[in-house]
């Protein structure tokens, strides 16, 4: 009986197997229209078990995979509006999708500089920018958490650290001891210690080392003897800063005694005194112009001095008896003075001051922008990008986005020996300002001198 059963229902399946082979070739002779209204007359006979399965079908039927269909040209065109987060997540939805959105260059890059991350176009490997935005993104995060820093401490002096100086992984300290370090920041090991004389500046490179002091002269030291090579003596009060350029074997110096002079480096002699300043000359900087304007050229020498409320710039060049070129101030209230710290790469000046961070445009001399900063006062400038600027202020180191003039990360600072004149504290390397690039997010970020003679040094911290 069983066995009956089953054959009828085999016999069924092949009636229905044959009927839907003859409706299907009747169905595909039809016209459009026709086959529309089969459609619509089969599904007024269809109950709700039919319906529901003809939903569930459509669905799947209607669905397609643009990423595998559309052309690569148009995938990477599409993906571009996408945001980074949402492409990780497509990136999950096959291996397909992940090849597909891993090989667009432009969309890792895009990521990478909406970042502040510094951006080589020469390299085209999409892979690598997809790997630099997570390692990216991994920074970023520490930035905003405040745990991008480690901090460690130089201990060697006897007595106030006065003058700081960065340059190539090596911090040169100068001090009321008598003395001048060098030390491997990486290490923490004293390179060389020379015997000086009380340093308020100091300037140095691989063989020599410069210092202004606290007896009105400035000094030329050798590194490997010791050895005093120079002696500059005229000012008749203490030298706050010094800059030099071996190049035109010019060294300058800014001086208490409101005075800016110019030296032959080699020789020793004073060629020049450049007087205007009514306050201490905290800052001097020579650095080569890299705009055009109507006063200087680029590659032209320039020469920025520096005092409690003015900027003055000096075409320094070749031609020694140099008159000012310009005064720049952020007001004529004498109430308000400006910060002891002095930012000029060629192309824009930046000093602060209770007003705020002031940027001029060195081809102009006009002001570009004044970036407030209402909810903490007196931010200090310590340094100055593309992308982002280092400050401080008695309690916190701040990084700010200059695209969005935000504070994105601070972290705490010690009781740091205070100096109104501004040179016991400086920034580090300084190339992550105009932008990060997963490399150089390393080394030291800030150094300051403490009230026991050690300095507090502030790096960041490795990737993990």
């Amino acid at each position: 009986m069983e066995t009956g059963k089953f054959f009828h229902n085999l016999m069924e399946r092949k009636d229905f197997e044959t009927w839907l082979d003859n409706i299907s070739v009747t169905f595909l002779s039809l016209t459009d229209l026709q086959k529309n209204e089969t459609l619509d007359h089969l599904i007024s006979l269809s109950g709700a078990v039919q319906l529901r399965h003809l939903s569930n079908n459509l669905e799947t039927l209607l669905k397609r995979d643009f990423l595998k269909l559309l052309p690569l040209e148009l995938s990477f065109y599409l993906l571009k509006w996408l945001d980074p987060q949402t492409l990780l997540t497509c990136c999950l939805v096959s291996k397909q999708w992940n090849k597909v959105i891993s090989a667009c260059t432009e969309v890792w890059q895009t990521a990478c500089k909406n970042l502040g991350w510094q951006i080589d176009d020469s390299v085209q490997d999409a892979l690598h920018w997809k790997k630099v935005y997570l390692k990216a993104i991994l920074r970023m995060k520490q930035l905003e958490d405040h745990e991008a820093f480690e901090t460690s401490s130089l201990i060697g002096h006897s007595a106030r650290v006065y003058a700081l100086y960065y340059k190539d992984g090596l911090l040169c300290t100068g001090s009321d001891d008598l003395s001048a370090k060098l030390w491997d920041v990486s290490t923490g090991q004293c390179v060389y210690g020379i015997q000086t004389h009380t340093c308020a500046a100091v300037k140095f490179d691989e063989q020599k080392l410069v210092t202004g002091s606290f007896d009105n002269t400035v000094a030329c030291w050798e590194w490997s003897s010791g050895a005093r090579t120079q002696h500059f003596r005229g000012h008749t009060g203490a030298v706050f800063s010094v800059d030099y350029n071996d190049e035109l074997d010019i060294l300058v110096s800014g001086s208490a005694d409101f005075t800016v002079k110019v030296w032959a480096l080699s020789a020793g002699t004073c060629l020049n005194t450049l007087t205007g300043h009514t306050e201490w000359v905290t800052k001097v900087v020579l650095q080569k112009c890299k705009v055009k304007s109507l006063l200087h050229s680029p590659g032209d020498y320039i020469l920025l001095s520096a005092d409690k409320y003015e900027i003055k710039i000096w075409p320094i060049g070749r031609e020694i008896n140099c008159k000012c070129l310009k005064t720049l101030s952020v007001s004529e209230d004498r109430s308000i003075c400006l910060q002891p710290r002095l930012h000029f790469d060629g192309k824009y000046i930046v000093c602060s001051s209770a007003l705020g961070l002031y940027q001029w445009d060195f081809a102009s001399y006009d002001i570009l922008r004044v970036i407030k900063t209402p909810e903490i006062a007196n931010l200090a400038l310590l340094g100055f990008g593309d992308i982002f600027a280092l400050l401080f202020d008695n309690r916190y180191l701040y990084i700010m986005d200059l695209r969005t003039e935000s504070l994105i990360s601070r972290w705490p600072l010690p009781e740091y020996r205070k100096s109104k004149r501004g040179s016991s504290f400086l920034a580090g390397e300084a190339s992550w300002l105009n932008g990060l690039d997963g490399h150089n997010d390393t080394g030291l970020v800030f150094a300051t001198s403490m009230p026991d003679h050690s300095i507090h040094l502030v790096l960041w911290k490795e990737h993990g």
